[in-house]
């Protein structure tokens, strides 16, 4: 297996970028990365840690939910999740991150990369509530880099189109897999049924 090692080699290895796709890498948010984001209801966000490696994360609400604060600065709220806090744990110690922004329908996706703090001062928290809930904590990123990408990937994986859909009993229940993998610690039922507790009473 022949393998590249080297900056130099890489770069080698594949043509070079073109001017626009030098140019279109900003250093703020400008107007159309600010209304992608303001229309995005879903994103990954993209971390590390230097023990434990890196680790990517969905965040997902209704369109808004993260907040153009100005043109070099993104506020995340964080809704309740499975408590790893792995995300918050590497930006901790490395507030490095990157964001990928996606709008369902639209092929295009908007990337963000930049430095991290945890917030939890409440009046901040205020403008994220949901039925009265704030978040415990939010992510503030100041952006170092903004760009919009192409389509070519959810051209080729048709992820808007129904192609590669599938029905969902071809993969076994959250709850069964769950309970495949801690090998009997709890039951599928058991598990399952927290699942769905959680669905129903822990989305914000």
């Amino acid at each position: 297996m022949v393998s590249i090692d080297n900056e130099d080699a890489l770069r080698a290895h594949y043509p070079p970028q073109s001017r626009i796709v030098s140019l279109k890498c900003l250093p703020v948010i400008d107007e159309h990365i600010a209304r992608f984001i303001s229309l995005s209801p879903f994103l990954v966000i993209g971390s590390s840690h230097p023990d434990r490696g890196t680790d990517v994360s969905p965040r997902g609400d209704a369109p808004g939910f993260v907040q153009v604060i100005d043109s070099h600065t993104v506020m995340i709220p964080d809704r309740p999740g499975n408590n790893r806090l792995d995300t918050f744990s590497n930006i901790i110690v490395n507030p490095e991150v990157g964001l990928i922004f996606f709008i369902p329908g639209v092929e295009e996706t908007a990337r963000v990369n930049g430095r991290a703090q945890i917030v939890t001062d409440a009046l901040t928290l205020q403008a994220f509530e949901v039925n009265g809930k704030p978040p415990r904590a939010a992510i503030l990123v100041k952006v170092q880099e903004a760009y919009l990408h192409c389509a070519k990937a959810l051209k080729r994986s048709k992820l808007w189109q129904d192609d590669y859909k599938i029905d969902r009993t071809e993969l076994p229940t959250l709850g069964k897999m769950v309970s495949d993998q801690i090998k009997g610690e709890i039951s599928a039922e058991d598990a399952e049924a927290g699942v769905e507790a959680s669905y129903r009473d822990r989305m914000w």
